[in-house]
């Protein structure tokens, strides 16, 4: 068995009580919570915190491009901030107005030290075991952030047929929640919304990466070409396939198509064991294509 955090336990005790097994993201996938995190959570606490207000168009240009509308999208938090600030640094608008963001050398040890998880429980033990005044700052950001995503969002319900296609799966698949939020913020939207009761465990960054998630609850508990992995994100297709599960990508703006797809087609296909080799080849080249490496400003 490989290392995993004592919270996952859940997932190594689940057991299969039916023969397929489906993970779902949450942020951006089940719910409509990306955009407003990043552009009203996560941006204006970038700026605040980093002191980047002389450039702040510029900065949420870079932190909607690297969180929202590229193939980074969904990533971990941590190299996200530093994608932003390395993004910065070349643009000459930046230059020309004499800003230069940070570094972020202790960030970036923190995030090369494979002995604390990257999440607000990981950094607070490695600022213990190696103290900064920026890891302070990096500190009062993450938690401003997850202060305000407190603050502000709430009351946004799933994206439609997203509680359709959970009804309809809950006497077929075992369904977990596979998500790289904090369990707190998972539990008060699938709780709020009484979608909750439709999934085994609901597993957030506490019990370590998406693939750990897919890994601890699916493995060798059910058939190939039975465990399917829902997600908005190249990290969770990256997760799916570490795992050799199916990949179903919701779109990044197109999302309720996607589930009103999944639902009248999709699922089905799953179900019949139908869905490997070319249906799921087509459904991932068009969401590879809407997801750009380049940013549009240096086109």
């Amino acid at each position: 068995m490989v290392p995993y955090p004592e919270a996952a336990q859940p997932l190594v005790d689940m057991q299969p009580q039916h023969g397929f097994f489906v993970g779902i993201d949450s942020d951006g996938c089940a719910f409509d919570t990306m955009e407003i995190k990043h552009k009203e959570c996560f941006a204006p606490n970038i700026i605040k915190h980093w002191e980047l207000q002389a450039v702040s168009k510029y900065a949420r240009e870079a932190a909607e491009f690297v969180n929202l509308y590229s193939k980074w999208r969904g990533i971990n938090r941590w190299p996200a901030l530093v994608m932003v600030f390395d993004l910065l640094r070349e643009r000459p608008e930046v230059q020309a107005r004499h800003i230069e963001p940070p570094m972020a050398e202790r960030i970036r040890e923190f995030i090369a030290n494979g002995d604390f998880a990257k999440s607000n429980d990981g950094l607070a033990a490695y600022m213990k075991a190696y103290p900064d005044p920026e890891l302070d700052r990096a500190w009062a950001w993450t938690t401003g952030v997850n202060d305000t995503v407190t603050d502000m969002v709430h009351g946004i319900p799933p994206f439609p047929y997203v509680r359709e296609s959970l009804a309809f799966l809950a006497d077929k698949a075992d369904m977990i929640v596979v998500s790289a939020t904090p369990l707190e913020a998972l539990e008060r939207e699938w709780k709020e919304h009484d979608i909750a009761q439709y999934v085994r465990v609901i597993a957030g960054q506490e019990m370590g990466k998406k693939q750990l998630h897919l890994e601890l609850a699916a493995n060798g508990k059910y058939p190939e070409n039975r465990v399917l992995m829902v997600g908005d994100a190249p990290g969770d297709m990256k997760a799916a396939k570490a795992n050799n599960a199916l990949f179903y990508p919701v779109n990044p703006g197109h999302e309720e198509a996607s589930w009103q797809h999944f639902y009248e087609e999709a699922v089905h296909k799953f179900l019949a064991e139908e869905y490997a080799g070319e249906y799921e080849a087509e459904l991932i080249a068009e969401f590879e294509a809407m997801l750009p490496s380049v940013p549009p400003w240096k086109m």
